[in-house]
């Protein structure tokens, strides 16, 4: 299975990390590490996620908690690429 967490450029990673950060600190999560926010979602969603193995958890919870992430952080995209279009 291809690792999907990889970047494209990996150069990227720091700016992709601060961006998650923020989006999630706008949906009220302020983990210290935006790595660790995941741990922070999967709490108030009562999704037993723990460091290591999480070979417990079914689709549906490991989906309810990247979907909350992914799904902010692309809503947050869209809609900065709208307001780009607005400029131009």
């Amino acid at each position: 299975m291809a690792n999907r967490k990889r970047l494209l450029v990996p150069e990227s990673a720091k700016a992709v990390k601060e961006f998650k950060g923020q989006v999630m600190a706008r949906e009220g999560f302020h983990s210290a590490d935006p790595d660790d926010t995941k741990y922070e979602v999967a709490k108030e969603l009562n999704v037993p996620l723990k460091k290591g193995d999480n070979g417990q958890l079914t689709s549906k919870q490991a989906g309810e908690v990247g979907g909350k992430i992914g799904g902010s952080m692309v809503k947050e995209m869209i809609r900065m690429a709208q307001q780009n279009l607005t400029k131009h």
